[in-house]
């Protein structure tokens, strides 16, 4: 049976949109994200929408209120999570928003990074197939599955 874990993944641009602002998870060394650098979000919980979980999610990592928040794509991530776990992920950019980012978080630091140089950064194998459709100008969601198998990506497709 199917059951995957919802969770969303949001990408917050500066107002130039040339920079997204990422964790650097290195505070914990039992997190299974240690050292990488992603977006923010997290697990929906049972008595929100999805919207309302990357808004809650973003308050809570980056201290942020989101004002216009654009679904970008989904994947189904499956074998991915520490024990084998099936993710299912609404991937977002947060195109506008108020507050000021905090420096840190209980998982790392908060950085902007330039949206055109996050290939080079240390994260998880799989980002780097669907990080480009999350900032290209094409205005189509994109719907992918990326099945893992020991901490790797084994292949990627996506409709648009």
């Amino acid at each position: 049976m199917y059951t995957p874990i919802v969770a969303t993944l949001g990408y917050v641009l500066s107002e130039d949109r040339r920079k997204t602002l990422l964790v650097h998870r290195n505070l914990r060394t039992d997190d299974p994200h240690y050292g990488k650098y992603n977006g923010l979000g997290g697990k929906m919980e049972a008595q929100e929408s999805i919207h309302d979980c990357i808004c809650r999610e973003i308050k809570e990592e980056a201290g942020i209120i989101c004002e216009e928040v654009v679904l970008r794509g989904t994947i189904n991530w499956t074998g991915f999570g520490p024990d084998g776990e099936d993710w299912f992920g609404f991937i977002y950019l947060i195109e506008k928003f108020s507050g000021s980012p905090y420096a840190e978080n209980s998982e790392g630091r908060l950085l902007w990074h330039e949206v055109d140089k996050l290939l080079e950064l240390p994260m998880w194998d799989g980002d780097k197939y669907f990080l480009p459709l999350v900032f290209d100008a094409d205005p189509r969601i994109f719907h992918g599955y990326m099945p893992y198998e020991n901490n790797r990506p084994l292949s990627w497709r996506y409709v648009r």
